[in-house]
């Protein structure tokens, strides 16, 4: 019943864009943190970004910041994350999670903080 279904992925060349879409079911995303992590062939899963519930704020890696933009739209109940100047090295499964927040703590990059996950979108920069 609670569902997150994640879109967008594909092949992209370096230097390029790609806008993947996180769309939740069952539950309302303005309650939850929500986060997007990704995980290499053969690397840990890692948080890329996240934004908080209630409009606390957002949170990114270092390795993506000023590059990548996590946002909500409430009315469709989705989460985007827009990528631009995209690297080989961003080339991963990307999913995205949510957990249920109460209150006004700034939402973190740590998979095992969230309960809800998508099934993956792969994301692959080549030329």
């Amino acid at each position: 019943q609670l569902q997150l279904v994640e879109s967008g992925g594909g092949l992209v060349q370096p230097g390029g864009s790609l806008r993947l879409s996180c769309a939740a079911s069952g539950f309302t995303l303005h309650t939850h943190d929500i986060g997007w992590f990704r995980q290499a062939t053969g690397k840990e899963r890692e948080g890329v970004s996240c934004t908080s519930s209630r409009g606390v704020g957002t949170n990114y890696a270092d390795s993506v910041k000023g590059r990548f933009t996590i946002s909500r739209d409430n009315a469709k109940n989705t989460v985007y994350l827009q990528m631009t100047s995209l690297k080989p090295e961003d080339t991963a499964v990307y999913y995205c999670a949510a957990v249920f927040k109460f209150g006004f703590r700034l939402c973190v990059l740590n998979p095992q903080s969230m309960n809800y996950w998508g099934k993956g979108t792969l994301v692959t920069v080549s030329s």
